[in-house]
């Protein structure tokens, strides 16, 4: 059996928070993902720029960088 290595995922609005559940995040007061055990810490991009609910494209493999569902970022990524 062969598996596919470049699996992607695409979610809409709705299942979100159960992926940000999933990875222990949350959404703060003002939208914005933080860390689950710790409220007052946002997540970051890999640029160091917090990401509100409304711009989460997802996040890196195997680690905590967090990814904007923006052109830019999306071709930052592909670089790494």
């Amino acid at each position: 059996m062969e598996f596919n290595r470049d699996l992607k995922i695409t979610f809409d609005n709705t299942v979100k928070n159960d992926i940000l559940q999933f990875l222990n995040k949350s959404v703060d007061e003002e939208g914005y993902i933080v860390e689950e055990s710790n409220r007052q810490q946002r997540v970051l991009t890999i640029e160091g720029e917090e990401v509100h609910t409304d711009e989460f494209g997802g996040a890196q493999k195997g680690s905590e960088v967090f990814i904007k569902k923006d052109l830019v970022s999306l071709m930052r990524l592909s670089q790494h």
